[in-house]
């Protein structure tokens, strides 16, 4: 038996059980996985709630993990029993002692990154790396807005901006978070709880304003980012954390300036073995070469799993949370 998180109905952390359970044997192309670290993500929350419908309930939850291959399905030729390993995709279970999943989900984990780092990166720095290197490929010498950039996958971009020459503003919700931004390599910061965004990056940048928006926070910040835009830029709407942007006249889109927008997902790029570990690599360079590093700064026992989601939904978090099995 190992023990997992699931959730029987969608709501509050409260729906959160931890449960015994018999552990999937591997079935054809699939590897299990003993995790060593799991990671904690918005999207967790999202199927929670029931913003993203899980394919069934009782579900599991998490896609991101780190450990030990610890059995493999027939087919798998590239994984064996022992390999370190890491993860952020594939069927929802990662809350769990035990995880299988496709083997063509699953990366090699090279021996300089331990399991903590891995399980707090593989979700946040892949979603970086397609925002920045392929949603839009930023070159060096953009100005870019990053809602959140005290948070998980803000904490990393702004390291990457930094390495590729990109100024980057991020907005926060504290002087305290807004140094840890720009500790982290902001070019500047916006306390949106005191200052109005559009007015500041106006005067941040005289009047230019940005190349590209990366909006996280969804239905708040949609009309204030379009604003932040300059003329025929890139708006990248990639999450959700105050609801959905829903009831949008793609009309607003010409009167803003003729902007662009996409609404990307992991999934949407990492979507073959062979791109993903594209991905991973230039993911685990930028952590081996020291450009860039995992601020670890919450960690919860696997049986308090609602505790660390509560937290991070209420913002009182920065830098990055795991959970250990």
């Amino acid at each position: 038996m190992s023990k997992r998180i699931q959730f029987a109905r969608t709501g509050g952390s409260e729906v959160l059980d931890l449960i015994d359970v018999s552990p999937a044997e591997p079935g054809p192309g699939e590897v299990r996985v003993a995790n060593r670290a799991i990671g904690l993500n918005f999207i967790d929350i999202y199927f929670r709630t029931g913003l993203y419908p899980a394919p069934s309930l009782p579900a599991g939850l998490g896609t991101e993990g780190a450990g030990m291959v610890d059995a493999v399905g027939e087919g798998v030729t590239h994984l064996a029993p022992g390999d370190r390993v890491a993860y952020a995709q594939g069927p929802l279970g990662a809350y769990a002692e035990l995880h299988t999943l496709p083997a063509d989900k699953v990366v090699a984990l090279p021996d300089a990154i331990d399991f903590e780092t891995a399980a707090a990166s593989m979700l946040k720095g892949l979603t970086v790396q397609y925002l920045m290197r392929q949603t839009h490929p930023l070159k060096g010498g953009e100005t870019i807005l990053w809602h959140a950039a005290a948070g998980g996958v803000g904490s990393i971009a702004c390291q990457w901006a930094r390495a590729l020459g990109v100024k980057l503003i991020g907005t926060v919700s504290s002087p305290e978070k807004a140094a840890l931004a720009e500790q982290n390599g902001a070019w500047a910061t916006i306390d949106y709880t005191k200052e109005n965004v559009v007015e500041r990056v106006r005067e941040l940048t005289d009047g230019a304003m940005c190349d590209v928006v990366y909006d996280s926070v969804g239905k708040d910040t949609w009309e204030t980012s379009l604003d932040c835009l300059k003329p025929r830029s890139l708006m990248v709407s990639f999450g959700n954390a105050s609801g959905a942007v829903e009831g949008v006249n793609i009309g607003i889109l010409n009167q803003k300036g003729s902007q662009f927008v996409t609404r990307p997902s992991l999934n949407g790029y990492a979507d073959t073995p062979e791109r993903l570990q594209m991905m991973a690599d230039e993911l685990f360079a930028m952590l081996e070469s020291g450009k860039l590093k995992v601020d670890i700064s919450h960690r919860y026992p696997l049986s308090e799993a609602g505790k660390a989601q509560d937290a991070l939904q209420s913002r009182q978090t920065t830098g990055s949370t795991i959970l250990l099995p």
